[in-house]
């Protein structure tokens, strides 16, 4: 990560302004060259585009001593972003949202249709950072799905560059066999913390409203961020209806939230598969 670059979309708002300073507060921790990225529907409006984030640009890099490159595209917001950061060697995304209301450009749903189909992790914000530590506890809720064991995978990236320490939610869950399935997870998720020597804790959530109960516990311990994995193959009624991971995303605590969507390739941040090895 630390040769690779940081991306943060931007549309001249307040949340995207909060999205560049914690990009900044990584970039000053790790050294990472950080990509200012504008997107505009159409090539006339990107030379007047580029002129003001230029300007933004050096006044947020002169300030706070980073780096940071200012990029206008013309194309489609949903497939450019994580097309972009795919070819131009990101680790992260840092982006701003407005939250579960309004009509904004990133609303929670919104947000949600720029990260499904990345390969990039995204770290979604509502604020600026509050804290001189990046990231010190991440609440990591843990299902029965098989896909959840990848976001180890992201946990043990958080611990290696930030010493997080990470504390797993997992549901109360009736249904037996999907019982056993958890508790499949939980013990490779223990096997695998141990194995790597992480800070960590398992707490179980009461309630059946998993989303809602993580969030209130991320508020509880004053958590710096969530860490989340996407539903696999989400489909258009869980952007109509509100998936969990909308309302995770926009939390009403708003909390920072790092998004991950499940996959096949992680051999570029090394370490185990998610099949245990």
């Amino acid at each position: 990560m630390e040769k690779d670059n940081l991306l943060v979309p931007w549309d001249f708002t307040e949340v995207a302004e909060f999205a560049l300073l914690h990009a900044i507060k990584i970039s000053k921790k790790i050294g990472n060259k950080i990509l200012l990225l504008h997107v505009v529907k159409s090539i006339k409006k990107g030379d007047e585009a580029l002129v003001q984030l230029k300007n933004e640009a050096e006044k947020y890099a002169k300030e706070h001593g980073v780096v940071i490159v200012p990029v206008v595209l013309e194309g489609n917001l949903f497939s450019l972003i994580s097309d972009y950061a795919e070819e131009n060697n990101v680790s992260i995304v840092i982006m701003g949202t407005h939250g579960i209301k309004g009509m904004q450009k990133f609303t929670g749903s919104y947000a949600l249709k720029v990260i499904v189909g990345s390969k990039i992790p995204f770290i979604v914000v509502q604020e600026p950072p509050t804290k001189k530590d990046i990231f010190k506890d991440v609440v990591f809720p843990l299902d029965y799905r098989i896909e959840a064991k990848q976001k180890l995978q992201w946990a043990l990236f958080l611990v290696k560059y930030f010493e997080v320490k990470v504390n797993i939610v997992v549901p109360t869950i009736k249904d037996e066999s999907l019982s056993k399935k958890l508790l499949a997870n939980i013990h490779f998720a223990e096997k695998i913390l141990e194995k790597y020597e992480v800070n960590y804790e398992i707490n179980k959530l009461e309630g059946s409203h998993v989303a809602e109960e993580a969030v209130n516990f991320a508020k509880k311990i004053d958590a710096d961020m969530i860490l989340i994995m996407t539903t696999k193959d989400i489909g258009l009624t869980d952007y109509v209806l509100g998936a969990q991971e909308q309302y995770i995303i926009a939390n009403p605590a708003r909390i920072p939230v790092m998004v991950v969507n499940p996959r096949t390739d992680l051999s570029r941040y090394g370490g185990f598969s998610a099949t245990g090895g």
